[in-house]
């Protein structure tokens, strides 16, 4: 029977919209599993062959659970804001929105062909303003927190004013950027003005000044993820540091508790190294040394400060403050200049660069509290700000990094811990062993002297023993249009959030997407953007007076708000007076189940745990973490061609004459290519662009051929396949399952579109199981032993590969069953209907087919996984081979069920045996139940 691929999926495609079949219920006592993709952004290339596999991955898992009984929550939404649709807004005067929205239709129309069971009801867009109107709610609660130390979680700024109120400042232990010290009294005395000043120390969405990555072409302060090289990931731009005032997310608070939680998560190892050498825990001590001549002291932290006698000079960060004051005028120029150098570097091209030394001295000296010697001040930019306090000690002897500078800048190099190495030409760093020209801590190991030295310096009232992290606190504004408004106003110069009646505040038109003239954020050009506090309304901006109408932020939230919660809205999607009712979230609870790519590991996964503990410790959820197993799926790698021009003409030589030219390698659309081939269709190349029209060809044997390479899939490589071509010709079912049969899901592995003709071959002999010739065809004869062995072996491996996330070797099994049973030609409903529904998680659109045919009127996705029965898979009888010293002569089937003294009894009467025997008698006979018998004669 013909297996009419593209009138059965956009059949039962039809029939899955019209009935809602993935529409997932509240009101339930089944028991519930979530299943997540990570957030997608809609892109204006819609989708390639290497986007679906994370999908695919947790549909099949997400169906598998719904034929297990669960009440699975398989969502779909659009992370809709960002930066590339606002470039092409600020190209084409095209409305973000717009363009977003046409993106999403595509996006949409493509994961529809391909068959995902998504509840499609629950769709989110962060750009909805219906969303984010609960992502500014988020941002109100967060500025309306701190984070108590005492009971180790956030709480309501009203507790903080009511300690201030009480006590001042006496016994308070909170997150905060500055010590500050107040009493009661002083607290009750100050201005309104100066409460919200000091209230801003403390909150958990505060402005603050801060080095930030600034871009300058695009207008917008930019992530560390999305800088590279000193340059803007989208459009490779220049960027900058340089400080500004800017809205930051104290995630700082949470660091402990982000690392102890990993503790509790399935996920990756890798991952979890990631995440935790990004918040970078470190244990030692925070010691001041005095600036010989100025009132200033330079504070370090350490891990070393057993090393404290050995620290021969210091080094600060090029934009420690600083570095302003204690700088000579004889070595201002020098240091200026290094600056500037150092600002054309973000913190991580900084942090990855460890082999080129490079500083500046500043002219001054620090006094080492404990040697009493003088210390040469330096800056240099391996020193970062945003790590510990922006300053280190250097100890050369026992650094490596320290002593490239000392090697460098020729310093004292002085060794402090005992070591038979050279340290002048090479430092030691070992903690295993003891401390020498340190005064009292001479002859004391690592652990004791650590402990000596940070009682010294507390006893010295130069520093204490702490902990530190290496996690900055987040920054939260965005000098751009499309992201989402941050709900506050200014009132004499402090941040007031709107009232939760307010919102949404929504993006207003603007005319155009740039920075305006005076350098503000793109929302300044709007004409209507000013808060009336008296009228609690957004009014006109030529209405601004300081009085009574108040100017709104200009900044934009980053692309990372909306993602650190939307996962907490697809269970509630449609409310409209909470961001997700209680039962609902205490019933959903965890995602259970979340795939997508590893670049999220420092970044979206960081925010959102952080966002859900604050939510958490506020009492809207229950649940500790939002993700409880992860799997990064790998990439799905695109086969790119090239074609070879010779330098200076417009030629193109073939791959294998290309040896003898001097030629660049260009990128060629694979889609120009013969076929499958590596052909180059020369006429279709010539066509493809301008500068290609009047191309020459030589060819070999009269035909060019392009160079071939397994590269990341992507636009610019010219490499892309569309899964909408693949699913026309082979069907969506023949792409799940391809796409899940090249290999492992956390494996990259290269496409080729040949390979797909081995699935659907598979599919077309599954379907036609089915069938008599033309002739729908199922007996209801009881199938036999070696039939239901088939099946109940392949249910075997399915449901150990499913729960094992080994989709690909389920494929396999899938073509080995299908295979053995055309060969016994079977067609019995007992193993035929339990097949359809084994195979229907990876191939659902031909199995819900069969499954119609079968006489069943609703639909193969709710019915009962089949139930292994492993007495099918038990063996009634064994082929022993038989073997005389070693060489087998036959072999003899008996029951499997025999001991080892009846198999020994029935070979040894066997005519067999004794015909090979011949009248000798055995000196002895080796029995290996279920595998072998050996005579040994």
């Amino acid at each position: 029977m013909f297996y009419d691929h593209q009138q059965i999926e956009k059949k039962w495609q039809k029939y899955w919209e019209d009935n809602q079949t993935y529409k997932t219920s509240d009101n339930t006592d089944k028991p519930k599993f979530y299943v997540l993709d990570m957030f997608p952004y809609p892109s204006g290339a819609g989708l390639h062959v290497g986007h679906p596999l994370g999908y695919i991955a947790s549909d099949i898992y997400a169906r598998y659970k719904r034929h297990q009984g669960f009440n699975v929550l398989h969502p779909v939404g659009y992370d809709s804001f960002g930066l590339p649709a606002e470039q092409y807004a600020i190209q084409t005067g095209t409305h973000p929105a717009i363009t977003t929205e046409q993106n999403i239709t595509r996006y949409e129309e493509q994961l529809r062909k391909i068959g995902f069971s998504f509840d499609w009801s629950r769709e989110v867009r962060t750009s909805d303003p219906s969303y984010y109107k609960w992502t500014q709610w988020i941002f109100i609660e967060l500025f309306h927190s701190w984070y108590n130390k005492d009971s180790d979680k956030a709480e309501s700024i009203k507790t903080l004013i009511q300690h201030f109120e009480e006590k001042g400042t006496e016994g308070l232990h909170a997150n905060q950027n500055d010590e500050l010290n107040f009493t009661a009294e002083e607290w009750k005395e100050v201005s309104e003005i100066d409460k919200e000043d000091i209230l801003l120390n403390y909150r958990l969405a505060f402005r603050a000044e801060t080095t930030v990555n600034w871009c300058p072409a695009l207008g917008t302060v930019l992530a560390n993820d999305e800088v590279k090289d000193g340059k803007s990931e989208r459009g490779g731009f220049p960027v900058y540091q340089k400080k500004m005032m800017q809205w930051s997310m104290r995630i700082s608070a949470y660091s402990e508790r982000l690392l102890q939680g990993l503790k509790t998560l399935d996920w990756p190892q890798p991952l979890k190294d990631s995440q935790e050498y990004w918040i970078g825990k470190s244990q030692g001590a925070q010691v001041e040394f005095a600036v010989e001549g100025y009132d200033e002291t330079v504070t370090v932290f350490t891990t070393r400060p057993d090393t404290i006698f050995g620290a021969t000079f210091m080094v600060l960060a090029p934009e420690n403050p600083l570095v302003e004051n204690i700088t000579t005028p004889e070595q201002k120029s020098e240091v200026d200049s290094y600056i500037e150098e150092t600002s054309k570097k973000t913190e991580r091209d900084r942090m990855a660069d460890v082999k080129n030394v490079s500083g500046a001295f500043t002219g001054s000296y620090a006094v080492n509290p404990f040697s009493g010697e003088k210390m040469p001040i330096y800056i240099s930019d391996y020193v970062l700000m945003g790590y510990g306090t922006g300053a280190v000690m250097a100890v050369p002897a026992h650094d490596e990094r320290d002593h490239r500078f000392a090697k460098k800048f020729n310093l004292e190099i002085k060794k402090v811990v005992e070591t038979d190495e050279d340290i002048q030409e090479a430092s030691y760093d070992s903690k295993d062993s003891v401390c020498v020209n340190s005064d009292f801590l001479n002859g004391l190991n690592y652990n004791e002297a650590k402990i000596k030295i940070i009682a010294e310096i507390e006893n010295k009232g130069i520093g204490h023993g702490t902990t530190n992290y290496r996690q900055r606190d987040a920054i939260f504004s965005r000098q751009r249009y499309w992201g989402e408004p941050v709900p506050v106003y200014y009132k004499d110069g402090m941040p007031y959030t709107l009232p939760v009646s307010a919102l949404p505040l929504e993006l207003p038109e603007v005319e155009k997407y740039l920075p305006t003239e005076d350098g503000d954020p793109p929302l300044g050009n709007a004409k209507t953007f000013a808060w009336d506090e008296a009228n609690q309304k957004v009014v006109d901006t030529d209405l601004i007076d300081d009085k009574t109408v108040f100017p709104l932020e200009l900044s934009t939230m980053p692309g990372w708000a909306g993602s650190s919660w939307y996962f907490l809205r697809y269970m509630d999607p449609h409310d409209e007076e909470v961001f997700c009712k209680k039962n609902l979230s205490d019933y959903w609870g965890q995602v259970d189940l979340y795939i997508g790519g590893s670049e999220h590991a420092t970044g979206h996964l960081l925010y959102s745990r952080f966002w859900n503990m604050f939510l958490k410790d506020r009492g809207y959820i229950e649940q500790n973490e939002p993700f409880q197993k992860l799997i990064n799926q790998g990439m799905i790698l695109g086969m790119s061609a090239f074609v070879y021009r010779i330098d200076g003409t417009n030629q193109y030589v073939s791959k294998n004459l290309a040896k003898d030219y001097n030629t660049q390698a260009i990128h060629v659309d694979v889609s120009l290519l013969k076929g499958v081939s590596d052909e180059l269709d020369t006429e279709a190349f010539k066509k493809w662009r301008p500068d290609y029209a009047d191309a020459e060809f030589i060819l070999e044997d009269g035909k060019y051929i392009t160079g071939r390479e397994v590269e990341k899939m992507s636009k610019s490589k010219y490499n892309v396949v569309n899964p909408d071509d693949i699913c026309e010709e082979y069907g969506a079912d023949g792409l799940r399952l391809y796409e899940m049969f090249l290999g492992p899901l956390e494996q990259s592995k290269p496409w080729n579109t040949q390979g797909l003709s081995g699935v659907y071959g598979f599919l077309k002999k599954f379907w036609n199981l089915y069938f008599d010739g033309d002739t729908f065809s199922v007996s209801d004869e009881e199938p036999t032993k070696a039939e239901y062995k088939v099946l109940h072996t392949l249910i075997k491996k399915v449901v150990y590969d499913i729960e094992n996330f080994s989709f690909n070797t389920s494929v396999s099994s899938f073509m080995i069953a299908v295979n053995e049973l055309q060969k016994i030609k079977c067609n019995k409903r007992n193993i035929l209907e339990p097949l359809a529904v084994v195979i229907s998680p990876y191939a659902p659109h031909i199995c819900e087919e069969v499954w119609n045919l079968l006489g069943y009127q609703s639909s193969i996705e709710f019915e009962k996984f089949p139930v292994l029965n492993e007495e099918y898979l038990v063996e009634d009888e064994i082929e022993y081979p038989v073997s005389f010293n070693g060489k087998m002569k036959f072999k003899l089937a008996l029951p499997a069920t025999l001991s080892a003294q009846e198999i020994e009894d029935l070979v040894m009467v066997n005519e067999k045996t004794i015909e090979v025997l011949a009248g000798n008698l055995p000196k002895k006979v080796i029995i290996v139940p279920k595998k072998i018998v050996n005579i040994v004669i």
